[in-house]
Parts: C-alpha cells; structure tokens; sequence
C-alpha cells in the first residue's frame, strides 16, 4: 500500500494512494484506525489489517481526489532523523572521502521535514545549499539490539528523502548538524510504500532531477551500508521507534562535486524519484 498524509478542511488524516490516482480516506471508512502513520505503524499489525480491509472495499463517498485536498509530509513528526553519510561508492569517490568501516552518522530534526510541493527556503547566511537524493527507511516497530536477519521486520515503509545541505555550513567544523537541519531542509514523501510492497529494498532505481535535468542516478543496490546493516548497527546504540526515519545516504552527482559547482537558487525545481514509491516534488525560495 502506498499511505500518505492530506489535509481536508483542516484536518489532517491517514489516507491510501490509490492505483487511479485517487485517495481512499480510510479513516472515514474505519474510525479505529489511526489517523498518522506514525501511529498506525506503532498500532501493529491489527490496525494495519484495518487499513488493507478499508482500502479494498472503500466507498464511493470516501474516494477523495487530489487535487481537493493538500497532501502533507507522510511523517510531519518523526521521533529521530538519522542519515548516513558518504553510503554509495561513486559519492564517496566525488568527495575524495575514505570508504567507511562503519555507517556514518548523523542527525537532522522534525524542524527539516515539509511535504511535496513544499518549497524549500534557502537561508541567507548560506550561498552553498545543495540537493541530494534519498532512500529513506521508516521503522515499523520498535528496533534495539536487533540482529541483521530480522532488521528487515522492523521497517514499516519507504519514502523519498531529499537531504538538502548547506556546504558551506557543514564543511566549517568536522560536525554536519548545522549544514544538514535548517528549516526546510528534509523534503519527504509524497507517499510512504509498505515493507511488503517492495520486496527488494536493494533494488530500485534513484534519481535526481534539477529543472528537469537528471544530476543523480543510481540504484540502491549500490549502497555500501544496506538496510539491514543500518538498522542493526544503530540499534545495538539508539532505541529506534515507530516513525522514527533513516535516510540511507545519496549517490553521486551532488552539485557541490561538479565542475563548476551547481547550488541551488530561488525558483528551483528538485524531483526525487524512488521506483516502486514515487516522485518528490519541491520548489526553492529565498528564506530568512
């Protein structure tokens, strides 16, 4: 199931993506069910059986098209955001960067996360801000000391993550929060596919385009770290939560590796597109 978060006459609920493209409003289908994601997945199996039930024998009155409501981030409030630095082979080649014996990583905050269509606003006390492609994780249920043949249970869904970056804000000390969590600055969505919909998590294609023009393009089956592994390593540290997010590092092509460099700038247009998950769309802006 491809779950998403909309927002309809202001209030904001659970819905499914339909193959039509239309949006099945299960919680107005089945009042027991969560109205988040995040709490879905932290209900468990049962309520996520209520949404496969809902879904399949929606009603007509309960079939909402897109273009009628506003589309949110699918996990406005995750508990943790950890990414993973210098995660592909090629990005660590273009940023001249040693091959890392363990996951690096790194933390970004609930501040970041906007939706698609969302723009993002570049910060005035920065000229570097740079888009780079995600595969992000969201756990599923609640992961510590967890060994790398069951990590994989512990996911609930995948989504796109754009982790945009301040260069110059991250490369001024040897810490990247300040370069990684401005506003605006983690781009997610537009939906969240369940674990079991995408049976291989190492096998989908990764691009990003920047007006148009595709600047990164991988596949996850070149990550270094897989999903697995990340899961596991984290959690023998950081108790991992429902909704709680990994974003699993990007591919070459970043703009601040190109010659001449290529940074983002106000009217800006950045897709992510994940096979099997989707496209996510965001414009850029001037911020504050």
């Amino acid at each position: 199931m491809k779950l998403l978060s909309f927002s309809d006459g202001g209030e904001s609920r659970l819905g499914v993506l339909q193959d039509d493209g239309s949006i099945a409003d299960v919680c107005k289908a089945d009042a027991e069910i969560p109205t988040t994601i995040k709490g879905l997945f932290a209900a468990g199996p049962d309520a996520m059986e209520r949404v496969k039930v809902a879904a399949a024998g929606i009603a007509p009155e309960n079939v909402l098209n897109q273009s009628g409501v506003d589309i949110g981030p699918p996990i406005p409030d995750p508990g943790k955001i950890l990414c993973i630095g210098i995660n592909y082979k090629d990005h660590i080649e273009e940023t001249n960067s040693e091959t890392p014996e363990f996951p690096v990583v790194f933390a970004k905050y609930a501040n970041t996360i906007v939706g698609p269509e969302a723009n993002v606003h570049l910060p005035t006390y920065s000229t570097k801000v740079d888009y780079e492609a995600e595969f992000a994780v969201v756990i599923g249920k609640t992961a510590r000391n967890v060994a790398k043949e069951d990590a994989l249970d512990h996911v609930g869904g995948y989504t796109c993550l754009n982790d945009v970056s301040a260069r110059d804000l991250q490369q001024r000390t040897s810490q990247w929060v300040m370069g990684k969590s401005p506003d605006t600055f983690a781009p997610i969505g537009p939906v969240v596919v369940t674990s079991g919909d995408v049976p291989d998590p190492h096998s989908l294609d990764i691009k990003l385009r920047l007006n148009g023009e595709t600047m990164q393009s991988s596949n996850t089956r070149h990550l270094l770290f897989r999903v697995e592994d990340l899961i596991s390593d984290i959690a023998r540290v950081i108790t991992l939560d429902p909704g709680d997010i990994i974003s699993t590092g990007t591919p070459g092509g970043v703009g601040a590796a190109r010659d001449p460099a290529v940074f983002l700038k106000p009217g800006d247009s950045m897709e992510v597109e994940i096979s099997s998950i989707g496209i996510l769309r965001n414009g850029v802006v001037q911020g504050l």
